[in-house]
């Protein structure tokens, strides 16, 4: 197995208190440092746009009972370059670069290719970026930034509409990263039937809306020819990851460049094999043959090692923590704590001392796996995530390679 470390930099409370932005960051670069000195792979780090505290205001709050600010790092980039200034081994990752919000696929592919022209200026740098990239998880963002319904049939279709919006702006982001010349008239047009819609009813309502069966929506990016500069960058210095579910997209953005695949934490299994499965037939050749660890796989993990404690009271304590955090996390997110969600979230996620950590390893992953281990969750407490990324590369690391 691989390891990598997932990094939120979630500002929720401690104690009835905010803590300030400084520290946090403060946290997360001695964090890095930790992750680097310990041997993780990459650093891969969670981007947010927009205050999410301010926006529960709004008339329609994405997450009304979230407390504090869902995440602060902005741009990836800015703390890549400052991470392979701290750092001598570890890469970094964009989970996840949303590329429909901020200026678009166009934006977002000019920043990349500003950043590797950079960082490949030193002919023995090889530490590479895993851009991310996906259409955001909430659409407050992306609303601010002019991608949203245009008018009553899309907003009837958004939950559809959204994946081919964020499929053309794929292959903008994509092609463009490629060193193409690129127009908005190269870009498939969006057209919505019924494999689209998940919900039977939002369909029926579309259909009659529009008083088609194949419903043609105006394109949302719209330009003449252009290419991005810097146009000689490294790109042996960049992989892409995409972050979607969707087969259709995973597939299509191959036929572009080599491209890995985002998984999350509670992905089913049948998804994951399936997803494996496709993936090794529609990999684009220049990546090489398709590989487990081309798809990192997010987990929870909430380790207790400390010491003057017995097996059964660090085990204990781990599941206490687990729980809390969980919970904290659908209440958040929802308003309710729903103790189904609690336990299937808890049923992903590592829980325990080291051997029992290194148990569930053995019955959930493949020995091929890359884990992107996620220490930091609904926890500022600095020096117990460090002790936690310690504790599992010098002893639940072992216990599977023994």
């Amino acid at each position: 197995m691989k390891y990598d470390i997932f990094f939120s930099i979630s500002q929720t409370p401690v104690d009835g208190h905010m803590p300030n932005e400084a520290v946090m960051f403060d946290n997360f670069f001695h964090q890095v440092e930790a992750a680097d000195a310990l041997g993780y792979g990459t650093a891969w780090i969670a981007e947010s746009h927009l205050s999410s505290e301010v926006q529960k205001g709004n008339s329609k709050p994405v997450i009304p009972h979230w407390e504090g600010e869902v995440g602060l790092n902005v741009d990836w980039l800015q703390l890549s370059s400052r991470i392979f200034h701290r750092t001598k081994r570890i890469e970094t990752g964009a989970a996840i670069m949303n590329i429909l919000c901020n200026g678009g696929p166009v934006a977002a592919a000019e920043r990349v290719a500003s950043f590797l022209a950079l960082h490949g200026l030193d002919p023995e740098e090889k530490r590479r970026i895993n851009c991310g990239f996906a259409a955001g998880r909430f659409d407050f963002m992306n609303r601010a930034y002019g991608i949203g319904p245009r008018n009553e049939l899309e907003e009837v279709a958004w939950g559809a509409l959204k994946g081919q919006v964020f499929r053309a702006a794929s292959t903008i982001f994509c092609q463009l990263l490629r060193g193409d010349i690129v127009n908005s008239d190269q870009i498939a047009p969006i057209v919505l039937e019924r494999p689209h819609f998940r919900k039977e009813e939002d369909w029926l309502r579309a259909r009659d809306m529009a008083g088609t069966d194949r419903i043609e929506i105006p394109k949302f990016f719209v330009f003449e020819n252009l290419k991005i500069v810097p146009q000689e960058f490294r790109r042996d210095l960049l992989q892409l990851v995409v972050g979607s579910h969707d087969p259709r997209v995973q597939e299509w953005v191959n036929t572009i460049a080599p491209v890995h695949v985002f998984n999350l934490s509670i992905t089913r299994p049948d998804v994951i094999d399936d997803t494996h499965r496709r993936l090794t037939a529609a990999f684009h050749p220049d990546g090489g043959p398709w590989k487990r660890e081309h798809m990192p796989r997010t987990t929870f993990v909430f380790i207790n090692e400390q010491p003057g404690l017995s097996p059964e009271q660090r085990r204990k304590a781990a599941g206490e923590e687990a729980r809390a955090a969980l919970g904290n996390y659908w209440k958040a997110l929802q308003g309710t704590i729903d103790p189904a969600k609690i336990e299937k979230a808890a049923t992903n996620a590592l829980i325990g001392d080291a051997e029992q950590i290194a148990s569930q390893m053995r019955e959930r992953f493949h020995a091929d796996d890359r884990l992107m281990l996620w220490f930091d969750f609904f926890n500022h407490d600095n020096a117990r995530v460090v002790s936690n990324m310690e504790a599992f590369m010098t002893k639940v690391k072992p216990l599977m390679e023994a």
